[in-house]
């Protein structure tokens, strides 16, 4: 894919699983990245040393320091915005912290991090979410806040499409259902569940997942914009 050579990328969120893939898909296609991590500085650092892009520390839940890491990048391409918190539960005994702390990560920094980067973009630019299947279903008890979080994702997806859609620049969100990483091992106990749910029962590879946004981000596609592109193996067909 020589079309990204030269071209700018942040990806909020890469040093592990889907956003090191992301990562590693990009630079690898010739493009300048930049990534942001908060909680792995090691995983960041071996990302960057493996791929020569550039890590640079921002929680997504502090907003001040969101937006400055994103204005720091300077003038962008591509934004990927792949940051995000899974908690699951019975929502009459979940920590209401932590549910706030899903709403700043999986909602508001999508949010402000997609109009910093809209602001700072080149004209024909790409902006990707990664949202999650959950956000059009729920197929478990126990995923109401997470649910909330991916269904608000479409909404800032569709609006910033419109919002930007005179400068050229396309807004997507890639949904994944299961993908084997951390936070959802394929030896996890709710592999079989999810699985008995899928017509294509496994778990998706993470470079499966980096592939769509690379294809999203290129030249090919940019007449695709406020869409939800699902990439799911069939889970609840």
């Amino acid at each position: 894919m020589s079309e990204f050579t030269g071209k700018s990328v942040m990806v909020l969120g890469g040093s592990r699983g889907i956003g090191a893939a992301i990562v590693r898909q990009f630079a690898g296609a010739g493009a300048k990245v930049i990534f942001s991590y908060s909680g792995s500085p090691d995983a960041a650092a071996a990302v960057a040393a493996e791929t020569g892009a550039s890590a640079v520390k921002a929680d997504s839940a502090n907003r001040d320091e969101l937006i400055a890491a994103v204005a720091a990048a300077g003038t962008l391409d591509i934004m990927v915005i792949n940051a995000g918190v899974a908690i699951m539960g019975d929502p009459l005994v979940m920590d209401p912290d932590a549910v706030d702390r899903l709403i700043d990560i999986n909602v508001r920094a999508v949010y402000f991090a997609g109009v910093e980067a809209g602001r700072r973009m080149h004209d024909n630019g790409r902006i990707i979410i990664i949202g999650s299947v959950n956000g059009d279903r729920v197929q478990m008890p126990g995923t109401t806040a997470y649910a909330l979080s991916k269904s608000a994702v479409q909404g800032i997806g569709r609006g910033l499409a419109r919002d930007f859609g005179a400068r050229g620049i396309t807004v997507n969100v890639v949904q994944p259902g299961p993908v084997d990483t951390d936070m959802n091992p394929v030896a996890g106990p709710l592999a079989p569940l999810m699985h008995s749910m899928m017509a294509i029962k496994r778990h998706a590879h993470a470079d499966e997942v980096a592939a769509l946004v690379l294809y999203l981000a290129s030249p090919a596609a940019a007449m695709i914009t406020g869409t939800t592109q699902t990439i799911d193996g069939g889970i609840g067909i």
